[in-house]
Parts: C-alpha cells; structure tokens; sequence
C-alpha cells in the first residue's frame, strides 16, 4: 500500500482525493499548502467554499501566500463559494459542476495554465452523505482526461466515522490507503497504476462503470498496476460478463495475471501479458 499523507497537497493533475481533516488550523495549513503548490505549478488554482465565505478565505489566505494578490488578478486563482458552483435553486446540480470545471478547464488553456487544481470543502454535503458519496463516485469519470486535479475536504468534526469511511471508499487516493491512479485511452478503455484493494475498490468500481455501455472492444492496461485483489479484480469480470457482446482485454503484468488466473477471469475476458503486446 502506497501511502499519500504528504503528497495529497502536492496532487498530479488526475488525481481525485479525499482529504480528512480536523479543526480549522488544520483546513487553514491544507489550504495554504494546495495554493502554493497550485501556484508553483503553473494550474489555475480553484478553492470553493461552504463553511467560509470567499470574502473571508481570501482575508485570511492572501498573507500567508506570496503574489496572491497578483495572481488572483491574473486569474491564476479563484475563490467561489459552493452555492455559485454546486447547487441550483438549493439543490445539487451536478451538470453545473461539471460545467463549471469544463469552463475552469478553457480559461486555464487561454492563459497558458497547465490544468486545474480544486480545492473543495465538502461540507456542502453533510446533510446528505450518501448523495454526496454517489456524486464523487461519478465525477471519477471527469479525471481520466487527466487536466484536473481536486482535493475534497471532509471535516471530521461534521461528518460521523461512517460517512468519511464512505467517502474515501469512493476516491482513488486518500491518506492511509491504497492509491490508484488512471487515465482514458484514445479507443474506449482505460490506463490503471498504482495499487486497488479494498480500500479503494469502490472508486475502481466506478471508473468501469461507464464502459459498459461501449460497444467494441474495451482495454483495460493495468501493465504499471503494482498490485490489485482478488475481490477488486472480479470487477474486471463482472464488467466483461456485463458486455458479453464485446471483446473486454486486460493488458497487465505476470502478478496481476495470477490474481486472474485464480479467479478464472480468463474464462469471460482476454488477458494479454506485456510481453506478448
């Protein structure tokens, strides 16, 4: 297992991150910490806000960073409040989030930006965690174009223990727990490194989902997958039994063609060795 404490601040672009955190010293240092690496670089850098104003974030994180003012002029950071970004008439509109990135995502381009680093309190969520869950589940899908980057804020202090368990289930990279990187390929499938395992099984999960809906053939490459279980790994088989239509292929390693070969994937999809590719 791979594990991101110190790096979850510092993300690649791609990465989709759930940050647990108590008190707001510790919101306070995470926030600082993102934007400088933001800045340095090169990303637009977006912080949404629900428990703080944008007002009052900007009041108090202009001094503890360096240029901010001139950054924010240059339109290198933006501080939006979660009511302008996630919701419509009080209620959550993912289409507006998207949206809403997607625009991020072009001013960045116009600016010479590398990609887009997102910084979101998810207190916007606590009187609904299981939505809220469902929600970053299917916004995993919007990484693989690998130009954005966001870290979810959860406070401890508002969220009980069974809440966040659900929401670092469904990212690919929190603290303490296996991370998983990806990536979509030019004909439908997918690039997969890093590690899954039961800690992030569900974000895995989600990311096959939607390829069932295509009708050729799918490629899932897991060559650079360190390491996958025998439980995450029937994903791969249920996605294929589920396109039985189509041919589904499993690009990987000799250690995850064991863990298939154990569970007789073989039997529903085809696994090629890198070596034979």
């Amino acid at each position: 297992m791979v594990h991101v404490t110190g790096s979850v601040l510092d993300p690649d672009l791609g990465d989709h991150i759930c940050l647990p955190f108590e008190g707001e010293r510790e919101r306070m240092s995470a926030t600082r910490t993102f934007t400088l690496n933001g800045l340095r670089r090169r990303t637009k850098v977006m912080i949404i806000t629900h428990a703080d104003s944008p007002a009052r974030t900007r009041d108090w994180l202009a001094p503890l960073v360096p240029g901010f003012a001139d950054a924010e002029s240059a339109g290198q950071v933006e501080i939006l409040a979660c009511a302008d970004t996630h919701f419509t008439d009080g209620c959550l509109d993912p289409e507006r989030v998207l949206c809403g990135l997607s625009k991020a995502k072009d001013r960045a381009r116009r600016h010479g930006q590398h990609g887009v680093y997102a910084l979101i309190d998810a207190s916007w969520g606590v009187r609904d965690a299981p939505a809220q869950a469902a929600f970053e589940a299917a916004a995993n899908e919007l990484f693989g174009e690998r130009w954005l980057a966001a870290v979810c804020q959860y406070d401890r202090q508002l969220f009980p223990r069974e809440a966040i368990d659900r929401a670092t289930a469904v990212h690919p990279i929190s603290p303490e727990q296996a991370l998983l990187r990806f990536a979509n390929l030019c004909s439908p499938g997918l690039r997969v490194w890093g590690d899954i395992d039961l800690t992030n099984r569900q974000a895995f999960a989600s990311l096959l989902a939607p390829l069932e809906k295509e009708p050729g053939e799918v490629v899932i490459d897991a060559s650079e997958l360190g390491f996958i279980d025998a439980g995450s790994a029937q994903l791969l088989t249920a996605l294929a039994m589920a396109r039985r239509q189509a041919a589904t292929v499993v690009v990987c390693g000799d250690r995850v063609a064991r863990v298939l070969r154990l569970i007789r994937a073989e039997e529903f999809l085809a696994v090629r060795r890198v070596g034979d590719v």
